[in-house]
């Protein structure tokens, strides 16, 4: 059997350790892992236990950042993500919702990709705005608190990543 390819969107913080358990979980058997890692980001790379190829891409702006700032950021974010989809071709894009999924999740779906996401377990009362947007996009689609699945009814709720 040929090894799924999974390309996984990590963030800062958060995000990393979520996906990097979800690969833990998911074990190297049947799947093969490549990386979308923020540019500005230093310590996520020391965290990546299971080898694969790294793509840089820029931040779009930070949850601190105003719109325009964002707006600005985002054609270098986009462009640099295109670039990594087109680089990994992956089966599927795993991800926890940093903002710079979105971009990548949006090119990955054009060229065919499976979109799996896991709305971040920080979030608790509400979906992120990542989550909002990838809610239409994802093909699985996971929340950790179960009243989340209020917002968005083709959700998935299999409890909490630890």
């Amino acid at each position: 059997m040929i090894p799924i390819h999974v390309l996984v969107v990590t963030g800062e913080g958060g995000h990393t350790k979520q996906c990097l358990r979800l690969i833990e979980l998911l074990g190297t058997a049947n799947y093969r892992y490549s990386y979308v890692v923020v540019a500005e980001d230093p310590v996520t790379l020391a965290k990546i236990r299971v080898p694969g190829a790294v793509h840089r891409v820029a931040r779009p702006g930070s949850t601190k950042s105003t719109l325009a700032v964002r707006l600005a950021r985002l054609p270098r974010c986009t462009l640099e993500s295109g670039l990594a989809v087109l680089r990994a071709r992956p089966d599927a894009v795993l991800t926890t919702g940093p903002g710079v999924a979105v971009p990548v999740c949006a090119i990955a779906k054009l060229l065919g990709a499976r979109i799996i996401y896991v709305e971040s377990f920080s979030r608790v009362r509400r979906l992120s705005l990542t989550g909002r947007l990838l809610s239409r996009l994802a093909d699985l689609f996971f929340v950790q608190w179960e009243e989340l699945r209020a917002f968005v009814p083709q959700a998935v709720y299999a409890g909490r990543l630890y």
